[in-house]
């Protein structure tokens, strides 16, 4: 083989290498998580690794984790919450790193009884080391306009004393459990095990993220740092601030910034600090 031969396919492992380092992990379950409780009754991988069901039945619950640690990228799951009346359960959705100082990006949902109709929700993380973008996008199976539901902005405060998640790679995490002991108003409504089991299901992950494995980051080089562009650098415009005031105004019941009597010898320094920046 000539040396230009050689050369030329040197260039070409190496964009091979590179493109399967930033490459986002898209879809298949069997490639990207692993079942670590309730057994293969009630967490099941379906139609070839495209869509994941978690159960939950007065035995147990059950629950997986990612196969990959990453540390800042944009993970996007679609998740179709337990229905009808789903009173006393919990499903959790979150990343999270190891040990007693862990760090943790959570959305967890409290089950209602009212009973909310079969609706998808693509739930995404935006983490790169300036803020934390959580995004609900919500639609129905007969419409494509999706539009944004819910959203939350936690900005980089380590200057005044808040921690941020900038040095523990995370996980992902996802359980379906029982919690009728507080989960629906505070535990007055237990859960109808008539309608068990209760199921959530997963589909179309992908994670346009850093993968962290032996101490070293997939982002690491210039080369992926330039095409992971778009996530390390995402913000709110401000249009995207105007609807998270809105949300927050229709919809939040609970906000830790305005509990007087919880913090009565005065409130945590994020909440003297503007939430849109």
């Amino acid at each position: 083989m000539s040396s230009s031969s050689t050369l030329l396919l040197s260039i070409l492992l190496l964009s091979l290498f590179i493109f399967t380092l930033i490459t986002p992990s898209e879809g298949n379950f069997n490639q990207n998580f692993d079942i670590t409780w309730g057994g293969d009754q009630r967490a099941k991988i379906l139609n070839g690794g495209q869509l994941l069901t978690l159960s939950l039945d007065k035995d147990s619950g059950s629950g997986f984790l990612s196969k990959h640690e990453y540390l800042f990228g944009r993970i996007d799951m679609q998740i179709k919450l337990v229905a009808n009346n789903s009173a006393g359960t919990v499903t959790t959705y979150y990343l999270s790193s190891e040990g007693p100082d862990h760090d943790e990006i959570d959305f967890e949902f409290l089950g209602n009884l009212s009973g909310d109709p079969y609706i998808l929700h693509t739930y995404s993380i935006v983490w790169n080391r300036q803020r934390i973008i959580m995004i609900n996008y919500k639609f129905s199976y007969n419409i494509f306009a999706i539009p944004i539901s819910d959203s939350w902005l936690i900005t980089f405060m380590e200057s005044i004393g808040v921690p941020f998640p900038s040095n523990q790679p995370m996980r992902i995490y996802s359980s379906l459990w029982n919690a009728d002991d507080w989960a629906t108003r505070g535990g007055l409504v237990k859960t109808d095990w008539t309608q068990a089991p209760f199921t959530a299901s997963y589909r179309n992950f992908n994670a346009n993220a850093c993968i962290w494995s032996a101490s070293q980051s997939s982002c690491a080089s210039e080369s992926t740092n330039s095409l992971q562009a778009n996530w390390q650098d995402q913000t709110l415009d401000a249009a995207g601030r105007n609807r998270i005031r809105w949300v927050q105004n229709k919809f939040m019941v609970y906000n830790y910034c305005t509990d007087l009597k919880r913090f009565s010898q005065g409130l945590p320094p994020e909440c003297k600090r503007s939430r849109f920046l």
